[in-house]
Parts: structure tokens; C-alpha cells; sequence
């Protein structure tokens, strides 16, 4: 297991006590496997644990082999739907172990969620239901089939107890999940130092982020690197999610972290038809966190980053980082959409018209949203003509972006990608999970899980044929082999 290597088993600890508190995790009444993702478990060197090993670990989390003897439960502060709130923190998880990728180096964290209470539970039970459990599986499998940078789901053991919650049946069964990601350092965990005036412990903080998350940020002014990495992280991140017609639902500050992934889902949702007001979150009654006002609040969330890096650098070193976040967004999406089309982009004002011509007829004619990327791929004319939307692709407003689209350049990988094209798009909308849910309540049937799992693998192999697949700031995208 090399990618255990002690080198990463205990970086997190090395920042120092007042960064974290220990934790003792749930004893489960019971431990049953649902859910372990082999893929990544190979990509990390934890393929060969046997089911009994595996529920040792990551049900009752014993430490991994010359890994983190004790998890850790990680402080942070956070603004949620604009409130700051001094009393967050891991309150049901905590830092389980950190590995090394096997393939590129880059460290990599394993947390939970539904591990039991910590210092920062606030009087809550710190356990997690199954059925959330399974909406983060399907969160994350389809957020990756569609090249979003994402954590990955990694474990789900049902722990046998009957936990109560206000917005679904009760009593309902629960669940412990592991999530592989590479960092658990939230913009919260820097507000937390700035609101103590805690200035050392902030570039100690920043200065860990640069060693082991972002080295391209070293030198003459890191933090001022960092935060440039940073911004055009969560502006890919954003560009992602707009291109995939995902709604995280609650975009508070200790919900985005310092390496631009997507993690920790609650109230998610995928649109079905193209909707700017669409609101995940049945709670956010004034549409804060609504589809297309989410780069309005990652652009609010780093300005809150930047003000507490100002005193360890300076205004005029952030500013600038900060004010370039909209163009990082649209180059992003620009490249983002053009890829689900099978097409390279140019990057230039031309081509950056004609995106922002595609997303007006999305908004115009609001058609299934998914459907539009496979009928639309390349612009080729055998697709449109087979599509169920075709009198929708001869009106003004499509025929107009379509001929803008057969003046690009195809992409590297069409080729493969038409020769896996599937007949229909895979989708995530409410309805699916809720039809994969109700036969595991019902009768305890995993069975469309399993297979709702084998297709968006397969519709991801097709997207990563396309070049969706790429990490931020270019880098090579974290995803196995097949």
C-alpha cells in the first residue's frame, strides 16, 4: 500500500493542536458494508481489504496501517446564508486518515460523515440517515461522470440505529460514510484564525496550504499565490457546476474548501430543464444559493477569504486576484460547455459570444437540460436530425448557435467518444433518487443502486473521451482507470 506512506499519515497533525481536537468515533450497534467504491479503493492501494477489514476501518474506524492513530475533528468558522457563526466545526466527522495518490503524488484525505458527536455537535445526535448517505453516492457519481471536480463517495456502512429528522420519515435508518477528497481546509478554517486575530496561526495555515495543496503558489509572495490558485479553482468549480446543471444547494463558507472541490452534499439537485431560479434547498426561501446567482456566491465566499489573508499580505496583492474571478468563471465555462459539445475551444471574442449564445437559448427555450449536450455533439447533423428536439433545433434561436457550433474545432477524443455515445443522456433529477430510495426502504433492494452506478460509469467514460476530465489549473483529472 505505498500510498500509505508515513510521509502523509500525520500532515494535518503537524499543524498543531489548535487546529483540530480529537475524537472518539460512534460505537455502531451494528456494521453492514453498503457501498464501497473499488475504483478509487484501487487508485489509493485499499483494493485488497477484504469486507471485514473494510467495515474494521471505516465502520469502526480502527486506524489504518502507520496512518493517524486518533481522527481528528477540525475546527472552522463560517458564514451560513450570510450569518457568520463562530460555532461550527466538524460536529459529525472528523480526519480520518491522509494517503498519497498513487498516480500523481497529491495528498488526499479521508473524512466522514455520521461518525458520532464531537465538541462541535451543539447538542445534535452527529449521525448521518442512509438515505442521505445515498444521495451523496449519487451526488458525487454523476458530479464526476460530468467532470466536475468533486470529493468521491468512498464508504457507506449502515449502523443500525433509528434516528429522527424533521424533513423526512421518522424514525429512519442511518449510516456512516468516509469521503476521499484532497483537502478538508475550508475557507471557514481561515475565518476562524482572523476572527481570534490569530495572524501567526493564519500563515501557518497558509504556508501548510501552499507545501502540500498548491505548490505552484511558492514564491515571492505565497499567500498572495494562494490565493490566486485558489480563485481560479473555485471559478472552474463554479464554471463545473454551471455546465453540468448542478445546484449544491448550500454554499456556505465551511462548504467551500481551498482545493476547488465540490464535497459535503445535502439539499442537492440536478435541473431537468434549464431554470436560473431553480433552489435545491427547500429553506432557502429567498433563492441566495439558487442555480444561477452560485458564482455570485463562491465570487461573495472568496472575498471573505481574502479579507482574512490581507493582514499576513496585503490589499493590493488580493485585490487583483479577486477582481479576475469573473473572467476565470467564463473562460471556464466557456471551455467547460464547448467540451460537453465535443468541441475545442478557441478562446477567443468569437468564441466567447457563442457561449454566451448557447446558454441565451438554454435560458429562452428552457429544454431538457442533459438532452441538449447529446443532440448537440459536434453540431452534427445526424444527431439533431434523430432527436426528439428537432423541430426545437430549427428554430432562429438554435439554428442561429448551431452554425456557430460546426465552426469549431472537434475535440481530440470525438472520435471515441461518438463511438460509446449513448442513445439518451444519463440524468440525477429528484425523481430517480427518489425511485432508487423507495425499494431499499421498501424491501431492502439495492439493486437500481447498482445499476443507476453502472450507467453513469459508463455515460462518464463517454464524457471523459470528450475531455471533460481535467483537474484545476489544467492539471491531469483525478479519476481511475475503468
Amino acid at each position: 500500500m505505498t500510498s500509505l506512506a508515513t510521509d502523509s499519515a500525520r500532515i494535518h497533525e503537524s499543524l498543531g493542536a489548535e487546529f483540530f481536537d480529537t475524537a472518539t468515533p460512534a460505537d455502531f450497534p451494528r456494521a453492514e458494508l453498503r457501498f464501497r467504491n473499488d475504483r478509487w479503493a484501487a487508485r489509493v492501494g485499499l483494493d485488497s481489504l477484504s469486507d471485514a477489514d473494510w467495515i474494521r476501518h471505516f465502520g469502526r474506524f480502527e486506524p489504518l496501517p502507520g496512518n493517524m492513530p486518533t481522527p481528528l475533528a477540525l475546527r472552522y468558522h463560517g458564514h451560513q446564508f450570510r450569518a457568520y457563526n463562530p460555532d461550527l466545526g466538524d460536529g459529525r466527522g472528523f480526519l480520518f486518515a491522509q494517503l498519497r495518490d498513487a498516480v500523481d503524488g497529491r495528498l488526499l484525505d479521508l473524512g466522514t460523515k455520521g461518525s458520532g458527536q464531537t465538541r462541535w455537535s451543539r447538542g445534535a445526535d452527529g449521525r448521518l440517515t442512509l438515505k442521505g448517505a445515498l444521495r451523496e453516492i449519487l451526488a458525487t457519481e454523476m458530479l464526476e461522470a460530468l467532470g466536475v471536480y468533486t470529493s468521491k463517495t468512498f464508504s457507506v456502512i449502515e449502523t443500525g440505529e433509528a434516528l429522527t429528522r424533521g424533513d423526512e420519515p421518522s424514525p429512519t435508518r442511518s449510516a456512516v460514510l468516509t469521503r476521499l477528497s484532497h483537502s478538508h481546509i475550508r475557507i471557514g478554517s481561515f475565518q476562524r484564525l482572523a476572527a481570534l486575530g490569530n495572524h501567526d496561526a493564519t500563515r501557518r495555515l497558509a504556508d501548510h496550504c501552499v507545501a502540500h495543496y498548491w505548490p505552484e503558489a511558492a514564491g515571492t509572495d505565497p499567500v498572495a499565490g494562494l490565493y490566486d490558485q485558489i480563485v481560479t479553482a473555485v471559478a472552474r468549480l463554479g464554471a463545473e457546476w454551471f455546465a453540468a446543471g448542478f445546484v449544491h444547494g448550500v454554499l456556505n463558507t465551511d462548504n467551500i474548501n481551498i482545493t476547488g472541490e465540490s464535497f459535503d452534499y445535502g439539499p442537492w439537485r440536478f435541473l431537468d430543464r434549464f431554470d436560473p431560479a431553480f433552489t435545491a434547498a427547500y429553506f432557502d426561501q429567498t433563492g441566495l444559493y439558487c442555480f444561477a446567482r452560485q458564482p455570485e456566491a463562491l465570487v461573495w465566499n472568496l472575498a471573505r477569504l481574502g479579507e482574512c489573508l490581507i493582514p499576513i499580505a496585503s490589499r493590493e496583492a488580493i485585490e487583483p486576484r479577486f477582481n479576475d474571478f469573473a473572467e476565470r468563471f467564463h473562460a471556464a465555462l466557456e471551455r467547460q460547455t464547448f467540451a460537453r459539445l465535443g468541441l475545442l475551444t478557441p478562446a477567443t471574442p468569437a468564441s466567447r459570444e457563442l457561449m454566451h449564445r448557447f446558454w441565451g437559448a438554454m435560458q429562452e427555450t428552457r429544454p431538457p437540460f442533459q438532452r441538449i449536450f447529446l443532440d448537440l455533439l459536434a453540431a452534427r447533423p445526424e444527431g439533431i436530425a434523430a432527436s426528439p428536439l428537432r423541430p426545437l433545433y430549427e428554430t432562429a434561436t438554435w439554428a442561429e448557435v448551431i452554425e456557430g457550433l460546426r465552426e469549431l474545432a472537434p475535440a481530440p477524443g470525438l472520435e471515441a467518444a461518438l463511438a460509446i455515445r449513448p442513445e439518451a443522456p444519463e440524468t440525477m433529477v429528484i425523481e430517480e433518487v427518489e425511485a432508487i430510495w423507495a425499494p431499499i426502504a421498501e424491501s431492502d433492494d439495492w439493486g437500481p443502486l447498482r445499476e443507476k452506478i453502472a450507467r453513469v460509469r459508463a455515460f462518464g467514460a463517454f464524457t471523459a473521451a470528450l475531455g471533460l476530465l481535467r483537474g484545476p489549473n489544467g492539471r491531469p483529472r483525478h479519476v481511475p482507470i475503468a
